[in-house]
């Protein structure tokens, strides 16, 4: 099996750590789609694409292996891993059981003060989608989610939810930018955020259960709308 040719990436720039970067746009990749299940990409391809040599793309690559994402290849590069409907099915069930009440229990912990720099995080999703950048979005996506179950202060909470978020598979995304439809599940970031400022914890356990149901349902595949 060869290494398959690589999409377009985003240059990953200079950071402190370029390792977790480099993880974390790739990561982002798989859950969008870009790098598509059961291919084999190079690392020195994906280097050639994210502006990086590559060895610091195969370190990424094996924290990935941890998590079960990719799989190596030995002198071709790493293949990443198939979901089944029925994993994406329990993921977003097991989601559905943690996230949504823990946001509505965090509406009342949440400081006034804080909300303008979630907003920012918020718009980060929306700025993505405009541009139309995938691996962005989720990463934006990412971080805004991540940055409210964090106020349980359950950091074993919040683990489990990225473990489960970057198992999951969104390869509706790109019909999704293509319709116009991205954008609309964007701004329902600005929506929870309203409610949080309203102080209405149940319309925002309410939001939050069907913007899941969006990831399952609209995003998975594109072919069903669990809202």
């Amino acid at each position: 099996m060869s290494p398959a040719p690589v999409p377009d990436l985003p240059g990953v720039g200079r950071r402190e750590n370029l390792r977790d970067r480099i993880r974390e746009a790739l990561r982002a990749a798989i859950i969008s789609g870009k790098l598509e299940p059961g291919v084999v990409y190079s690392a020195p391809a994906l280097g050639a694409q994210l502006g990086v040599s590559p060895t610091p793309v195969r370190e990424a690559m094996l924290d990935l292996v941890k998590g079960g994402l990719v799989v190596p290849h030995p002198n071709k590069g790493f293949r990443i891993t198939e979901v089944s409907e029925e994993d994406l099915d329990n993921l977003a069930a097991v989601r559905l059981l943690i996230e949504p009440p823990t946001v509505r229990d965090v509406v009342a912990v949440i400081p006034k003060e804080d909300i303008p720099e979630l907003r920012t995080l918020a718009q980060a999703i929306v700025d993505a989608a405009e541009r139309g950048d995938l691996v962005g979005y989720i990463e934006a996506d990412h971080v805004f989610h991540l940055t409210l179950l964090g106020y349980s202060r359950n950091r074993f909470l919040v683990d489990v939810v990225a473990d489960l978020r970057s198992q999951t598979r969104l390869l509706g995304l790109t019909p999704l930018l293509e319709s116009g439809s991205l954008g609309r599940s964007a701004a329902e970031h600005h929506e929870i955020l309203d409610f949080i400022e309203a102080r209405d914890p149940s319309g925002a356990e309410l939001l939050m259960h069907r913007h899941i149901g969006h990831v399952r349902g609209l995003w998975a595949g594109g072919a069903r709308d669990a809202t």
